[in-house]
């Protein structure tokens, strides 16, 4: 069942959305609905497993690692 639901925005904004929606083939209100599903689903990982593995260890030899090991490790 469709519910209204009243969404203020930045009106500079409306015609910047109508058109990325128009791109895509959505309504306005379609690309609303989709993109609050999107942010409320539940995708069942936490932030550290979605980021897990994306990040490169320092160089140990570098000076910045070696001055930050000092004050914090």
């Amino acid at each position: 069942m469709k519910a209204t639901l009243t969404v203020t925005v930045d009106e500079e904004l409306i015609p910047k959305a109508e058109q990325y929606a128009r791109d895509r083939g959505l309504s306005l209100s379609e690309l609303v609905e989709t993109s609050l599903r999107n942010a409320t689903a539940k995708s069942g990982e936490t932030f550290s497993q979605r980021w897990r593995g994306t990040f490169q260890p320092a160089e140990r030899d570098d000076e910045r690692y070696r001055t930050l090991a000092k004050r914090y490790l």
